[in-house]
């Protein structure tokens, strides 16, 4: 399992440096509540449980997970319950992997106003996905796709963007007959760019008045917008192409739950600094140890805390929620190909790990015969203040 305990944690670094990251930032709102659920999970602060074996009578205490979704501890099982459910979502058809991103002179915009930009950012991009495919020049179809919101480089520095899955094809205008399209992505990269930027500008104009400007509390001027937006050269990614409805529910599930950083990244807390792996891909992806300060780093971290209710995977086209069960009961009936039905909807936690691992945690580690039974709570402890 991914979420293994492992010799330094992303809380380790939080509670270390925590006074000292008090001293120089303040936290507020979702941040604040997220520092403080990755320091207490499965702590004395959170509570617990006691397990009981039936047969032998060994004692075995557990606390409870914050389940914060910014919490590297709590994402792997949430992950393994999604893919089992895009099973019944997805088309059995080949998918290309498209990453839109914004240019960097646009961050410090985003980062002030996260919410409004955030949800455009995902909005456009799949409006340009949508229009590019509805196109009778490129695919002349009604196409979709699953949008997956990261905000970080591999450094954990600022960098919004979106990875989408886009099926290859789409459905006639009737909605009955499959188009698929070409070996290539059915619109060209450079074609698609300009329109995210096109409709991302289009987006943002009707909302610069709810836009605080990233250098003075006041509001953003348009052409203070249109000039940023046009002066740069916006760029979207077509990575190769998914050849199934499988290889593309697992790639698509290792970005979906994932957080800033895990803690397998983490190499070692050294006096005042911290030491972690990432990857540098403007050198063909080679892994190097990256030195950051432990306030640096908690502050590059919490970065990546998204808005309250802000929803990070999105559908949209003929994935979106009102009409993809149709359609995917519409294709089947035309199709040879087979499709997989979600094996852990309805199933416990504990259930899930059994099928997927193999390992059952209600299985006594003393006796091995025995059974762990669910005694009483711990009670949750009070934080000092």
């Amino acid at each position: 399992m991914e979420n293994k305990r492992q010799k330094i944690e992303v809380a380790d670094i939080f509670r270390q440096f925590e006074s000292d990251y008090y001293r120089q930032h303040a936290l507020t709102g979702e941040k604040k509540k997220a520092f403080n659920a990755i320091i207490n999970c499965r702590t004395e602060r959170l509570g617990g449980h006691t397990l009981k074996c039936d047969t032998c009578g060994y004692i075995e205490h557990s606390f409870n997970s914050c389940r914060n979704r910014n919490c590297p501890k709590c994402q792997y099982l949430k992950q393994v319950v999604w893919v089992d459910k895009l099973k019944a979502r997805l088309l059995p058809v080949k998918y290309f992997h498209l990453v839109f991103t914004v240019p960097a002179t646009l961050h410090k915009l985003f980062y002030a106003n996260q919410g409004i930009c955030y949800d455009l950012l995902m909005r456009s991009a799949s409006q340009a996905i949508i229009k590019a495919g509805e196109n009778p020049a490129f695919l002349g179809a009604r196409t979709g796709c699953v949008a997956v919101l990261h905000t970080w480089g591999q450094a954990l520095t600022y960098h919004p963007h979106v990875h989408m899955l886009v099926p290859a094809g789409g459905f006639d205008c009737e909605m009955v007959e499959w188009i698929k399209s070409g070996k290539n992505f059915f619109a060209p990269v450079k074609v698609l760019s300009a329109l995210f930027r096109g409709i991302f500008a289009e987006n943002i104009y009707k909302h610069a008045i709810d836009l605080i400007s990233p250098a003075e509390e006041e509001k953003v001027d348009v052409n203070y917008l249109r000039a940023i937006i046009y002066n740069t050269r916006w760029n979207v990614f077509a990575k190769p192409a998914l050849n199934n409805a499988s290889n593309v529910i697992e790639y698509l599930g290792r970005y979906t739950h994932r957080i800033a950083i895990s803690n397998a990244r983490i190499v070692e807390i050294c006096d005042d600094k911290v030491l972690f792996r990432w990857k540098d891909y403007r050198h063909q992806g080679k892994t190097k140890i990256m030195k950051v300060t432990g306030v640096d780093f908690i502050n590059r971290f919490m970065m990546h805390v998204l808005p309250c209710g802000f929803y990070k995977i999105r559908y949209y086209g003929i994935f979106a929620n009102k009409i993809s069960s149709n359609l995917f009961d519409r294709f089947i009936t035309f199709s040879t190909c087979e499709t997989e039905l979600p094996s852990l909807e309805g199933k416990s936690w504990q259930e899930i790990l059994l099928e997927n691992f193999g390992y059952d945690p209600s299985f006594c580690k003393k006796c091995k015969t025995g059974r762990m039974i669910w005694q009483i709570d711990i009670s949750t402890q009070p934080r000092a203040a």
